[in-house]
């Protein structure tokens, strides 16, 4: 079903491009893929890419690791219009009764230094001609950068590990802790959390994660109309965790907060004296580490927000109950060895409505692929 969907999907794309009979092959592939990498929003390069496309489209299916090979990630239109050659070209052959080159495509996936996506796709039509492959393929990619095929692998551990249970508790229990330090997208996580603790084993999810658990805060300051959201309240200006800042109510102290939230979640609801309404609080914590670095912050919040790293802005999103999720905000950040300085303004505005409540923040550290980076203090 999903390869007729496919081929239905492809012939729309490709009749659209006016690609269904091209015949002889054209310029060298370089060119033509260098072609088509170059578009851009709102038709810029959609004339040249179309034409490459249509010389692309009589590629041999024996060279279809050189077009992967230029797939360019960074810009998701083009590798849309790439993924449609490939599909085309693969699916020509296959109709055609040629041989697609399986042993090419292995050795792509192996190298990951490739493009992601390109490898992806790579995998998909491996697994479809040669679903031999597919268990030696998911063996070796727990630890892939291609976050598609680690959840693949993943949940093939996943079920590797269900079928020693009752039979060999003890090396599941392995087996789920060994898949846990690979899984990345949170219902796996659960999952296989849920499945080591049904075998009496323990899971930190906080530190899994790299979630931020202990803080110093400070507030409210006002937020009345939301006007308080740009305005450079005292501890924009200068941390000083030893003195007193006027805030919405009077002076105001800043204070230490561990959260035992698995999930490292700060409910300023439970945390400030009171549920304020049209406030701003402020959430400050140092991170060591090891050497230079870039990561990612990544923020939940429902309310809104704004997160420097040692004095620089790297996020604001003046965004009020729009729901919130595990890293729902992803910035990237500049650490250097040592101690760096975090601090992330939540403001909440003067919604009435029973699901304009919470108040609430969880911020972790990690790197592109969601590996946690953890402080070379945390305990």
């Amino acid at each position: 079903m999903i390869y007729y969907l496919r081929k239905l999907c492809l012939s729309v794309v490709l009749l659209g491009l006016g690609l269904m009979n091209a015949s002889v092959f054209g310029a060298e592939i370089d060119e033509l893929t260098a072609q088509i990498n170059s578009i851009g929003l709102k038709g810029a390069g959609h004339a040249k890419a179309r034409s490459a496309m249509a010389e692309l489209a009589k590629t041999d299916v024996t060279d279809i690791t050189q077009i992967l090979s230029s797939f360019d990630s960074s810009n998701k239109l083009a590798v849309n219009w790439l993924r449609a050659a490939v599909d085309g070209i693969i699916e020509q052959a296959t109709d055609n009764g040629e041989a697609v080159p399986i042993d090419s495509l292995l050795k792509f996936i192996e190298d990951r230094n490739n493009d992601a996506n390109a490898r992806r796709v790579a995998y998909e039509w491996i697994v479809e001609l040669a679903p031999g492959n597919r268990d030696a393929i998911l063996l070796a990619s727990l630890q892939d950068p291609s976050l598609e095929i680690r959840r693949d692998a993943v949940a093939h551990s996943i079920a590797k590990a269900a079928a020693l249970v009752d039979d060999d508790n003890e090396s599941a229990l392995a087996a789920y802790k060994t898949t846990l330090n690979s899984a990345r997208d949170l219902d796996q996580i659960e999952t296989i959390t849920k499945a080591i603790e049904d075998l009496g084993g323990t899971v930190n999810l906080s530190k899994h994660f790299g979630f931020l658990m202990d803080w110093h805060l400070i507030g409210p300051f006002d937020n009345s109309g939301t006007k308080g959201f740009d305005v450079a309240y005292g501890p924009e200006v200068k941390i000083d965790l030893g003195n007193a800042i006027e805030g919405k109510m009077g002076n105001v102290k800043w204070f230490t907060h561990s959260t035992e939230d698995r999930y490292g979640m700060m409910d300023l609801n439970q945390i400030m004296p009171e549920k304020y309404k049209g406030a701003i609080a402020y959430a400050y914590t140092t991170f060591e580490s090891v050497k230079a670095q870039d990561v990612e912050i990544r923020l939940g919040c429902v309310n809104g927000n704004k997160i420097w790293v040692n004095g620089k802005m790297i996020t604001s999103n003046h965004v009020y109950h729009a729901n919130t999720s595990i890293d729902q905000y992803i910035a990237k950040a500049n650490l250097k060895a040592g101690s760096n300085e975090i601090l992330v303004k939540v403001a909440q505005n003067e919604q009435e409505e029973s699901w304009a409540q919470r108040w609430q923040f969880q911020l972790r550290v990690c790197d592109q692929f969601g590996t946690a980076i953890l402080s070379s203090d945390r305990k």
